[in-house]
């Protein structure tokens, strides 16, 4: 049984082949860059060219493609999009007009000029990564699912905050049934609310297997709890710090017993460890971190952690880990499976085997180190 996992960030997409036949650390793997780091790229070549751009495709993340946009426009060239692919830098296309982008129907991109460079955005592109696999003798045409991770900040309604609207829907997941795997879903159950994720599926209409979607940092913290350190306490608690985005949970026996998030890019070593303590004291407020600029916290369950006992600990992962090198808390960095690269992935892999129960069974055995056949990759039928 294969299962392509796909966690897509800001810097990079990492991608892993589970298989299995092999023991998890055997699977195929690759670290390449993100899909809007690729826009970011093609869009600066264009703006070195001195080309027009037109955007099609679908909604996906923004970041370095915005950022790219805007250098394109003060550079004094033109930029169209389709309001799907304009929805990737905001959900208001008022706004995205009012930057310089120009908005035309999906009718009219065959007619501009043949000087205007197309640029598709999506964040999942199947075709490009069984291609790949493909050239090192890897068929991706046998997957029993495929799981992808973005994360989305959801399509907020008009006059409300998107910061409150994102935590609103964490807050709702985490009410569900406190389990992490609330934030995956299969295809066809996705909200309505959640543009990108739903841009995800529109995108995978090529893939024959199930697929399942999951928010990336929620994802990445699930797999952090499959480090061998981290499955060994009662209670622990866990925050992934992305490019963009950090993302705590505190999770005990009964599933989550806490989470904020905030803005990576807002934080520092000594306001992250305050954060951290106060999450796991159970005294942090969600107007502490929503007047900070953050998105908000909240605690379902008041029994402080204590950080420092042997018992009990906090667990760092994503690609800004090194913020916490030097903190008092003394933080684990998690390594599931022997790579941190991966933990999104190996989230992924837990939900899937939550939301594809028939899939479960020899999923769980893998990331409990119990699957696998013990056969080495050289042995697997004509390479895969």
């Amino acid at each position: 049984m294969k299962i392509l996992c796909v966690d897509i960030g800001t810097g990079t997409q990492d991608i892993f082949l589970f298989d299995s036949r092999l023991d998890i650390e055997n699977g195929f793997k690759l670290v390449v860059p993100a899909p809007t780091m690729m826009v970011h790229r093609q869009l600066k070549e264009a703006t070195r060219q001195g080309q027009p751009v037109v955007l099609t495709g679908v909604t996906m993340g923004g970041g370095p493609s915005y950022w790219a946009v805007e250098s394109h426009i003060q550079a004094g060239y033109n930029v169209y999009a389709t309001p799907d692919a304009a929805r990737s830098f905001n959900d208001d296309l008022d706004v995205i007009q009012e930057m310089g982008v120009e908005i035309v129907g999906e009718d009219e991109v065959s007619a501009l000029p043949d000087e205007v460079q197309r640029l598709e955005m999506r964040d999942f592109d199947f075709p490009a990564i069984a291609q790949t696999f493909g050239r090192f003798g890897v068929s991706l045409d046998d997957l029993a699912a495929v799981a992808v991770a973005v994360f989305d900040h959801g399509a907020a309604p008009p006059d409300y905050s998107d910061r409150q609207f994102r935590f609103d829907y964490i807050r709702e997941r985490v009410g569900r049934n406190g389990h992490l795997s609330a934030f995956a879903y299969q295809a066809e159950d996705v909200p309505p609310i959640m543009t990108r994720l739903q841009a995800v599926v529109d995108s995978a209409q090529n893939v024959d297997a199930p697929l399942v979607v999951m928010d990336t940092a929620p994802a990445a913290v699930l797999g952090a709890t499959l480090d061998g350190a981290v499955q060994a306490r009662d209670r622990v608690l866990v925050a992934n710090i992305g490019n963009f985005h950090t993302l705590a949970f505190r999770l005990g026996g009964t599933g989550v017993e806490g989470v904020f998030e905030h803005h990576t890019g807002m934080l520092d070593r000594p306001k992250l460890d305050g954060l951290l303590q106060s999450l796991a004291d159970g005294t942090l407020k969600h107007e502490d971190v929503f007047n900070d600029q953050g998105h908000g916290a909240y605690i379902a369950y008041p029994e402080p952690l204590d950080l420092r006992s042997g018992r009990f600990g906090i667990v760092v992962t994503g690609p800004r880990r090194s913020m916490m090198r030097n903190s008092t808390l003394r933080p684990h960095s998690a390594t599931p499976f022997g790579d941190m690269m991966l933990t999104g992935c190996f989230g992924l892999l837990a939900a899937t085997a939550d939301i594809l129960p028939e899939l479960g069974e020899p999923i769980r055995a893998s990331l409990q180190g119990k699957g696998g056949s013990g056969t080495p990759p050289w042995e697997l039928e004509n390479g895969d």
